[in-house]
């Protein structure tokens, strides 16, 4: 498997931004009423991932270490604010279902963890597949909650009608707690499919992150060990031992 190849089977299953690494809760939670609306948050995430991944690997040797957050949201907010007018001029009707969740992009800690993470220490082309990867990975999540709570919630997929006229829809699908259920019930299912594997032999993608909570991290001077994978913990980890010697 080629590197790029990698990175997006990395966004897509092994740090999967909703259902390993529970990056985005807030926008997964809020928007996915629908279908429509999850691919549409999800797909507006992606080009916003892409374009900034690009940039900042662009920029990564001019921009100093000292600016170097503000400089991350600053692109950022850049391109959420083209993709902000773009939506508003060409899609009104899901611009206005989106609302105040398309310029909190910004701060979506997805973007702003794989541009630390990622894009700021690799070469462009690595990093503009990160970005597919992860907002593709966002992209899947979204949708298929949404599609869960539109089908249960009104019956509906993609605002086509699924359930016969005599189906009664169960409306706290597309009210809060039923986000909080299905997100739970999803995240199940795919810990389930890899105990499932591992029964039988098969090789499970690896748990991103060090499994424990992020005041452990920070406790060992690694905080952001979630959002940089197994790989740069492990390396952090070898260094600090190292140095202890």
């Amino acid at each position: 498997m080629n590197r790029c190849t990698e990175r997006i089977f990395n966004g897509l299953v092994k740090e999967n931004p909703t259902f390993v690494l529970m990056l985005g809760m807030c926008p997964t939670l809020a928007v996915t009423t629908s279908a429509i609306n999850g691919i549409g948050m999800g797909l507006s995430t992606t080009a916003v991932l892409v374009m900034s991944n690009m940039l900042i690997s662009m920029l990564r040797k001019i921009i100093p270490d000292s600016v170097r957050m503000p400089a991350f949201i600053v692109v950022v907010a850049s391109f959420v604010t083209i993709v902000d007018f773009l939506l508003e001029g060409f899609v009104p009707s899901l611009y206005s279902s989106l609302g105040l969740y398309i310029p909190l992009i910004v701060v979506n800690c997805i973007i702003l963890g794989r541009a630390e993470s990622y894009a700021s220490k690799n070469p462009v082309l690595p990093s503009i597949f990160d970005g597919i990867g992860m907002g593709l990975g966002f992209t899947v999540g979204l949708t298929s909650i949404g599609i869960v709570r539109e089908l249960i919630g009104a019956g509906q997929i993609f605002g086509i009608q699924i359930m016969p006229d005599s189906y009664v829809p169960f409306t706290i699908f597309i009210l809060a707690p039923g986000a909080f259920f299905v997100l739970a019930c999803l995240v199940a299912l795919q810990n389930k499919v890899k105990n499932n594997l591992a029964k039988k032999g098969k090789e499970v993608p690896a748990q991103a992150g060090c499994g424990a909570g992020c005041a452990s991290c920070a406790s060992k001077g690694i905080c952001g060990g979630h959002l940089a994978g197994p790989e740069t913990i492990s390396k952090t980890e070898n260094n600090n031992g190292q140095e202890g010697a």
